[in-house]
């Protein structure tokens, strides 16, 4: 069934694969980014809550009534 959804019966095209190779780091690429980002958003956060109150991120409130899916 794989060499039916790659269109031919042979090896591996080495096009193929250096993309799928490219793709693979930047997904690594993007999780890395992402606990980057997420650490830095825990820090910020835990600034805040230290000045409980005393920045405008303390006086602000969002009103969210349901969560959307990311992804569907």
């Amino acid at each position: 069934m794989a060499k039916a959804l790659l269109g031919y019966v042979g090896g591996s095209d080495p096009r193929l694969l250096a993309e799928m190779r490219r793709l693979q780091q930047r997904v690594q690429d993007l999780e890395s980014e992402l606990v980057r980002i997420q650490s830095e958003n825990d820090a910020l956060n835990a600034a805040a809550a230290q000045h409980d109150g005393d920045s405008l991120l303390g006086s602000i409130e969002i009103d969210v009534p349901q969560a959307e899916p990311a992804l569907t």
